[in-house]
C-alpha cells in the first residue's frame, strides 16, 4: 500500500513551530543575548550547533560556561563522543523529545546556535521517506554492473526527472535511494522533499537573526580565536588525539579542530594554522548569512558594539508583540 504524502499534514504537525529561535553568525554574541532573553520569556534553551553535540569539543565550539548553564538550562550539549557519527535525523529527533519535555513543564522552548541545516530542519521538517529494502538496493547496485552506462541514472528519469536532473550520473549511492523510495511508497523522492522547500507560517515562527556589520563581525571573529587560543584551544585538541581516535569525519572536518589537527601532524605552524582558522571562521560567517537570507522565516536585528543587550531583547519582543 502505497505511502500518502500530505505535507501540509507533516508540517502542521511540526514540533519546531511555536518556538523561538535566536541565531546569527559565529562570534555574533547569541550566548550572551541568549540567557537574559530566556529568562524573560521563562524558557529554557536548545543548542542549534552541530559541533556542540559533541563532548570534550568545548573551547572550540564556545559551548556555554558553567555559570550561564547553571543560569539557564541548557539541552543537545554533550550528546555523544567525538568518535560517535551524529546526524540531522538524530538531532531533530532529539530536539523533538526536548520540546515535548519542555512544555510538559511548561516551560518555553528557545533554540540557540548557528547552524542553519539545523535550524531549516527545525522549522520545515525533515524527509524520512520509507525504509531501506537491502534486497532491492542489492539488486539495483548489481543492475548497474552489468547494465549500460547511466543505467540508474535513466531508470530514475523515467519516475522522477526533478530529482535525476539533480542528482550526477555517478551518484549510484543517492540514484538507488531515489528509485527505492518511488518503489516502496509510489512517491518520488522529489515530491516527498517539497516540504523542506516550502517556508513555515510566519505567525508560528519566532526566527531571530543577529546581523552585525561585516567589519565588526570580522573583528569579533579574530578575537574571538586569538581569546581560544588563550584559553587552552590547542590543549583541548591535544587530548582529543589521545583520548578519541578515531575522530569521526564530521568532528575532525569542525573549524579550529581541522586546523590544529594539522599543526599537530605537522602540516604547517601553529601562526598559519591560527590564522587559518580566522579566515575559514570569516568564510564560515559569510555563508551562514546567506542561508539565513535564504530562509524567509528569519527577521534580522542590526546589532553593533554599541548595541545594548537589552536593546535587543526589548527590539525580539517588539517583533512578535
Amino acid at each position: 500500500m502505497p505511502i500518502i504524502a500530505d505535507t501540509q499534514r507533516l508540517q502542521a504537525d511540526n514540533p519546531g513551530w511555536d518556538c523561538w529561535y535566536l541565531t546569527g553568525p559565529t562570534a555574533s554574541g547569541k550566548t550572551s543575548v541568549a540567557i537574559p532573553l530566556a529568562e524573560e520569556l521563562g524558557a529554557e534553551i536548545i543548542s542549534l550547533d552541530s559541533m556542540a553535540v559533541y563532548r570534550e569539543l568545548d573551547v572550540g565550539t564556545a559551548k556555554p560556561t558553567d555559570d550561564e548553564r547553571m543560569t539557564i538550562r541548557h539541552h543537545m550539549i554533550d550528546v555523544v563522543d567525538p568518535s560517535e557519527d551524529y546526524n540531522l535525523a538524530e538531532y531533530v529527533q532529539g530536539a523533538y523529545e526536548k520540546i515535548h519535555d519542555l512544555r510538559r513543564r511548561n516551560k518555553k522552548v528557545l533554540f540557540v546556535g548557528g547552524t542553519p541545516l539545523y535550524l531549516k530542519a527545525m522549522l520545515r521538517g525533515i524527509f524520512a521517506g520509507p525504509p531501506a529494502d537491502p534486497d532491492l538496493r542489492k539488486d539495483l547496485f548489481e543492475k548497474a554492473q552489468y547494465m549500460p552506462p547511466n543505467f540508474l541514472h535513466n531508470e530514475l528519469g523515467k519516475i522522477d526527472p526533478v530529482s535525476a536532473k539533480r542528482l550526477h550520473p555517478n551518484d549510484t549511492k543517492r540514484l538507488i535511494r531515489a528509485i527505492e523510495v518511488f518503489r516502496k511508497s509510489g512517491i518520488s523522492i522529489s515530491t516527498w522533499q517539497q516540504q523542506f522547500e516550502t517556508p513555515a507560517p510566519l505567525s508560528r515562527c519566532k526566527v531571530v537573526v543577529l546581523d552585525w556589520p561585516r567589519e565588526m563581525l570580522n573583528e569579533r571573529i579574530n578575537r574571538r580565536v586569538d581569546l581560544m587560543m588563550d584559553h587552552g584551544f590547542l590543549d583541548e585538541v591535544v587530548q582529543l588525539t589521545k583520548r578519541f581516535l578515531p575522530i569521526n569525519k564530521t568532528a575532525a572536518q569542525a573549524i579550529g579542530y581541522k586546523e590544529l589537527f594539522d599543526y599537530l601532524d605537522k602540516k604547517t605552524s601553529l601562526h598559519s594554522a591560527v590564522e587559518l582558522i580566522k579566515q575559514n571562521s570569516r568564510q564560515f560567517a559569510k555563508r551562514q548569512m546567506t542561508w539565513f537570507r535564504s530562509l524567509a522565516e528569519c527577521q534580522f536585528i542590526s546589532v553593533h558594539t554599541n548595541t545594548a543587550k537589552i536593546q535587543i531583547i526589548e527590539h525580539i519582543k517588539t517583533i512578535f508583540d
